[in-house]
């Protein structure tokens, strides 16, 4: 069966992005050999000056991919600036959080391992 997400669909995450979910445990399940949901992927916005909540996933590992802006990205204290182009991995249960520090909004695509849920999140702030 053939899943396709309007791009424009979107939510917004405990941590506090806008978020447009591309293939997640409803929409479009991904699937592993075993037929369970393997995968999530969204793209979060961040606006100007603004930032997510601290927090962590307890079993999802995430990528997170640049494709705007630039911001600052905390991963358990370490501190990094992020811009377009850039990708960081962040393990599971590592807190985390994301700042736009930039003149444009902060745009992130985000895929998780297993799927994003927010049962697996835990906000810190």
């Amino acid at each position: 069966m053939m899943h396709v997400r309007p791009y424009d669909e979107l939510l917004v995450t405990l941590g506090g992005s806008e978020t447009g979910k591309r293939a997640e445990r409803a929409s479009a399940p991904a699937q592993n050999q075993s037929q369970k949901p393997s995968q999530s992927l969204a793209e979060a916005t961040i606006p100007v000056g603004a930032a997510t909540t601290t927090h962590l996933h307890h079993t999802s590992q995430e990528l997170y991919l640049v494709t705007d802006g630039s911001g600052r990205l905390v991963v358990d204290g370490e501190e990094r600036a992020i811009e377009r182009g850039d990708c960081a991995l962040i393990p599971p249960g590592a807190v985390h959080k994301v700042f736009n520090v930039g003149a444009e909004p902060l745009r992130i695509v985000c895929a998780c391992s297993p799927p994003y849920s927010d049962e697996d999140t835990q906000l810190l702030e």
